[in-house]
């Protein structure tokens, strides 16, 4: 049957089932299959190192990554020197420093104990730092055709095995610690047609081997073995060590496919326990949302059915009523009292709706990342496409912050539009930036890879002043342009009184009551995306946070919209800020979760690291303050308008 004698429907559910397929032979820029002959040249580069944190028991002590070629490793060099492997923004951000090594790999060649180099002598100072680096469970993280060295580990609640990345630099005993210096690197390759050869797998398994010409004076030969069987090696802190590197190659074969060749490093630790709590939280979230919207509904049902009902009556029939009609206002208890103040100008309108278009900025590219991310657009097989897709579309997107900005401040009745316009796209970003900064000065003085480069941070300021600025000023004057979003009612001259209100109705006990919602919603995947960046592990599971990012929208709106509606029935009509903070109060308990990983799972001995973590947690808090807020207030904002247009005013 041919596709066009199907119907409309059928056809777009065979052509759908058909995408994959018809996608086969498509791959994504930077993601492309390299195919090897027999003795062609495998590229094997080296990136920083990390901490991975210790094998005892499994706590991060470092947040600080080094460079590769860091001076006091005294790693071996290419003849030439090493070369810098063109990078995107993105893995520049996260602190990749990718570089060509002195390593030969010749595809189907096996290689045992070859010398990397001339013997490198560590002093006293390079001894004790690289010691230090042992201690804090750093890993050294190499590339091999793209593909992430790794060490094979064994689930112990699964039992099953998989690839993690990144190989110990050395290892410690209860006395003194090992350095590894000789590598055996077992590659694994998928045979293809006519001999071609394509690497599928790459696990290292270091060592630490003390070697004839380390100075010991011992005069113990283990020089035809790389030291396989000797002592380890151990850096003198008060002396002189002479440290020869050696490798060995094994070519395996293997029958995993190259489009699936990732599956082996993506695992998930304890997939039961996430799968249940994420399920559990998604039917805590549903089942609240249900009911608070259902009660909601009830409520204003009969509220704007009794309003209009009583203003319906004529003035003439109502003497036998309970209700006191004086002035033509209707006396009666709840929200509908504040109409004439539910629409003021709030206090400092400017900022607000600053806030507002950046949040709105915020919200769309999440979506939009996220999205990318699930449709399989950010794999981690393109390095640094993350960071780079948010940057992009953050910048591009400047044009909704500018149009959401501009319009807000205008249905605010704000005059300053000249300063609204300057402020939407330097005011945050701003913040960010300098807050960036002063972070990233710690990592200079440091001598961290994690250091963003200068002429890197000239480029993100160049971009942002010639793409995203433009882009924020045409949108707030497209939104200038528009109407103010008119509100349904009169806005009285005089402010109402406002009564006194309860103590849960205060500021500080709504936003610590509403805003643990929302955090509710991502606990979960909070965990896993703060593995993935302290740990230095790969993030992949954005179908669940496509779903808690889903779930965390639902939640602070319904939650936002439902204090706003007690706040109205208490007589307090200053909900613009309050929808705002109470929403974006979320970020606190975000903060406060960090402060609480921090203590349980991080043992940060330095001033430095420890502030690169609390900056780092603050400014992520800081981001998501904005998201929520946004959310929570538009979400209110559309509430306050539907149910005050759908009551009857005199």
């Amino acid at each position: 049957m041919r596709l066009r004698d199907l119907s409309p429907s059928a056809a777009l559910l065979a052509t759908l089932l058909t995408a994959p397929e018809l996608s086969s032979a498509f791959y994504l820029p930077g993601v492309a299959p390299t195919t090897y002959h027999a003795g062609d040249t495998v590229p094997l580069n080296v990136n920083r190192l990390t901490p991975v944190g210790s094998n005892t028991d499994g706590q991060l002590r470092s947040v600080v990554s080094f460079d590769y070629y860091h001076p006091a490793f005294h790693f071996c060099r290419p003849e030439n020197g090493p070369e810098y492997v063109s990078e995107s923004l993105g893995s520049i951000l996260f602190g990749d420093r990718i570089m060509t090594s002195p390593f030969e790999l010749k595809m189907m060649t096996n290689e045992t104990c070859k010398t990397l180099c001339d013997a490198k002598k560590f002093d006293q100072s390079s001894a004790h730092f690289v010691n230090r680096r042992i201690a804090q469970g750093f890993a050294l993280n190499w590339l091999v055709d793209g593909l992430p060295a790794g060490q094979l580990i064994e689930d112990e609640v699964t039992n099953t095995k998989f690839y993690s990345q990144g190989f110990a630099l050395g290892s410690s005993d209860d006395k003194e610690m090992h350095m590894n210096n000789h590598y055996d690197i077992l590659i694994d390759y998928h045979e293809l047609a006519g001999e071609q050869y394509r690497v599928v797998g790459v696990i290292v398994q270091p060592s630490s081997r003390k070697t004839q010409g380390d100075g010991s004076g011992e005069g113990v030969n283990y020089q035809n073995h790389c030291g396989q069987g000797g002592p380890p090696l151990t850096l003198d802190e008060n002396g002189e060590t002479e440290v020869k590197f050696t490798y060995s190659v094994y070519w395996m074969p293997s029958t995993t496919a190259w489009a699936t060749r990732w599956d082996k490093y993506l695992h998930v630790f304890d997939p039961k326990i996430h799968w249940f709590s994420l399920i559990n939280s998604a039917v805590i979230v549903v089942f609240l949302t249900i009911t608070v919207v259902s009660i909601l509904l009830r409520a204003l049902r009969k509220d704007i059915a009794r309003y209009n009902r009583l203003d319906s009556i004529n003035l003439d029939d109502l003497s036998g009523t309970s209700a006191v009609i004086e002035d033509g206002v209707q006396e009666d208890s709840g929200w509908k009292l504040v109409h004439g103040d539910v629409f003021r100008t709030p206090g400092s309108p400017l900022i607000l709706s600053v806030f507002l278009g950046n949040g709105a900025q915020l919200f769309v590219m999440t979506g939009f990342t996220i999205a990318f991310a699930l449709l399989g657009f950010l794999s981690p097989s393109n390095r640094g496409s993350l960071g780079t897709i948010m940057v992009l579309l953050y910048t591009v997107l400047g044009f909704i912050g500018g149009y959401v900005s501009a319009r807000v401040y205008k249905s605010f009745g704000g005059e300053r539009w000249k300063l609204n316009i300057a402020l939407t796209p330097i005011m945050v970003p701003g913040i960010v930036f300098a807050t960036f900064f002063l972070l990233n000065l710690f990592l200079w003085a440091k001598q961290s890879s994690g250091a963003v480069p200068f002429t890197t941070m000239l480029v993100i300021v160049g971009i942002w002043f010639l793409i995203s600025v433009p882009l924020s000023f045409a949108g707030s004057w497209v939104g200038f342009r528009q109407p103010p979003i008119a509100p349904p009612v009169r806005t009285n001259q005089i402010p109402r009184q406002i009564p006194p209100s309860t103590t849960y109705m205060k500021p500080i006990p709504s936003m610590l009551l509403v805003g643990i919602l929302p955090f509710g919603a991502i606990f979960v995947e909070l965990y896993f995306i703060m593995s993935s960046i302290w740990f230095s592990k790969v993030y992949y599971m954005f179908g669940f946070l496509f779903l808690c990012y889903g779930l965390m929208i639902i939640t602070c709106a319904a939650v936002t919209v439902l204090m706003v509606y007690f706040l109205l029935c208490s007589e307090n009509y200053h909900w613009h800020w309050r929808a705002f903070t109470t929403a974006g109060a979320s970020a606190g308990y975000v903060f406060l979760n960090a402060l609480i990983y921090w203590v349980t799972k991080l043992q940060l001995g330095g001033l430095a690291g420890s502030v690169l973590y609390i900056g780092y947690s603050a400014l992520i808090s800081f981001l998501f303050f904005i998201l929520t807020g946004s959310i929570g207030f538009f979400a209110s904002w559309a509430f306050v308008q539907k149910i005050y247009g759908s009551i009857k005013i005199d």
